[in-house]
């Protein structure tokens, strides 16, 4: 399909002033290898062709980068597309790669922007490519660096860069790919989604309060929102490891304790299944389980206990006892121990230097030794350089809300990177600034995933389409009072349940199969 560019581009004014209203300027462009000619402020279009209907192979050496950083899926079957790549330079030490993909036929009208995972540093075209399976034209960024996602280095020096990464690049994303669409398709898209988890939730949540025009809706997951101090939460459970490796808890050793877990709490959701409902409502004591005599396989030794309580306990400052960070949720130790998704609670870190956020993104020394560090003074001063840049926790969205913007986030209960509760309290905060629960229940919704890891699997029904759930509420004014989610076993489906919006929980109406959505209602704990 040939489109004709017969339409003035809607471009920013003012890249500096972060404005998504621009003037029009005109595009001789008729194609999409046309589209390499289009003027943007401080952008240069670099590639723009037609790629054929089919598979695609990434070309960044980092798309294959390691789990949890949304690259992994090699794009399958795809519609013929128009593929546009683009290098933005808003400032004189950035270098923020972004692509656009535009379907060649059967647009949607909408636009989809595509989060980034771990530190970034390479475009997600898995996103993208389901993005375009819908029908999207869709966008991607590397946050303004390359790297495999578990780096923060490329901070060092660049202050500039750390502004990138922070939010500026998914902004500049944003604009330019809204102007390419529209010199495109000659027309602007209907309406603008954002989908993204961890670090693509915390830079969901930056837009929705930096910038709350560019986006009608936002599906965000698993947000590190409060990135300063979810790092120094990893940190603290390095450290306590390091000083006493004794208390090392063993992947066996996570399966009784996991056993044990489920064996007290399970039921108390009225339903025997293998996963938590509600894990605020366990008070499981790991000191239950806890070797009488000798170290044995089937129970915990003292440092042990003593290691998991403390993963299980929220940190806090030791001078103010106010909340560092808060700790994970029950019934989700078997991750724990599985460095293939996320290695840093009972065995390492994942993020190589477990001080890396803190030497090279803030303190801006790479001679800072970690072992050092204050959990109250040094904190502090993290938070104070940081200024906001990385830790969104901002709980005025008045602004997106005003504009009649809708957002649903989720967490895994079981997810042992960003702490669930973090998205709880965050939640929580913007209930409380705006006048409660009910002011705010038609634009934000908060799903706890029970059983879910971090952004995906895990033991509970942890699959859902959080795509069509947003769409419903903006385009239909239909908020998900409940979204369906399944369990896949075997490349089957073994088991849905209904996700509620927080604080409901799904309830067993007492009748029928506990592995049928249709036998459960969502209803107050």
């Amino acid at each position: 399909m040939k489109h004709v560019l017969a339409i003035a581009l809607v471009v920013a004014a003012s890249v500096a002033a972060d404005s998504v209203n621009g003037e029009l300027m005109a595009t001789a462009a008729e194609s999409c290898a046309g589209l390499a000619s289009l003027k943007l402020p401080s952008t240069t279009i670099v590639l723009a062709q037609r790629v054929a209907a089919g598979g695609f192979t990434p070309p960044s050496p980092y798309a294959a980068g390691p789990r949890g950083a949304l690259t992994l899926v090699t794009p399958g079957e795809l519609p013929e597309f128009c593929r546009v790549a683009g290098i933005a330079r808003p400032s004189n030490d950035s270098v923020i790669k972004f692509e656009v993909w535009m379907p060649a036929a059967n647009w949607n009208g909408k636009f989809l922007g595509i989060g980034n995972g771990g530190f970034a540093g390479s475009i997600n075209y898995a996103g993208m490519s389901a993005g375009l399976a819908r029908q999207y034209a869709t966008a991607s960024t590397d946050t303004g660096h390359q790297g495999n996602g578990t780096d923060p280095s490329f901070a060092l020096g660049h202050p500039e860069k750390l502004i990138d990464f922070s939010y500026r690049a998914v902004h500049e994303m944003t604009v330019h790919a809204k102007s390419i669409i529209a010199a495109y398709y000659a027309r602007a898209p209907r309406f603008s989604y954002w989908n993204g988890c961890s670090l693509g939730g915390r830079q969901g949540l930056a837009e929705a309060q930096r910038f709350p025009a560019d986006f009608n809706g936002m599906v965000v997951g698993a947000p590190a929102n409060w990135l300063t101090h979810f790092q120094a939460g990893r940190l603290w459970s390095h450290l306590a490891i390091e000083r006493n490796p004794d208390a090392l808890v063993s992947p066996s050793k996570l399966a009784v304790l996991h056993t044990a877990v489920l064996a007290a709490c399970d039921a108390r959701d009225g339903v025997r299944d293998g996963i938590l409902e509600d894990p605020t409502r366990c008070d499981f004591d790991p000191k239950t389980i806890e070797c009488t005599g000798e170290d044995r396989p089937d129970c915990l030794t003292r440092p042990q206990v003593e290691l998991v309580r403390q993963f299980y306990d929220s940190l806090i400052n030791p001078r103010t006892k106010k909340l560092i960070y808060p700790g994970y949720a029950r019934g989700g130790e078997p991750v724990w121990g599985d460095a293939a998704k996320t290695g840093h609670m009972v065995t390492r870190s994942r993020f190589g230097d477990p001080g890396g956020v803190f030497k090279y993104l803030l303190f801006q020394d790479p001679s800072w030794d970690y072992r050092t560090f204050d959990f109250d003074a040094e904190l502090a001063r993290a938070d104070q350089l940081d200024g906001g840049l990385t830790s969104n926790m901002d709980p005025n969205l008045r602004p997106f809300f005003a504009r009649r913007g809708k957002l649903l986030q989720y967490h895994g209960w079981s997810d042992p990177s960003p702490s669930p509760l973090n998205s709880v309290n965050y939640y929580k905060s913007v209930v409380n600034l705006l006048g409660g629960a009910a002011t705010v229940h038609d634009s934000y919704r908060l799903f706890m995933v029970p059983g879910m890891y971090h952004c995906e699997d895990g033991d509970g029904p942890n699959t859902f389409d959080s795509i069509r759930a947003i769409e419903q509420w903006v385009e239909a004014r239909q908020a998900p009072d409940r979204i369906i989610a399944s369990h896949r076993s075997d490349a089957k489906g073994d088991r849905t349940r209904p996700l509620c919006p927080y604080p409901q929980v799904a309830s067993y109406k007492g009748t029928g199969s506990t592995d049928e959505a249709a036998n459960f209602a969502c209803r107050m704990p």
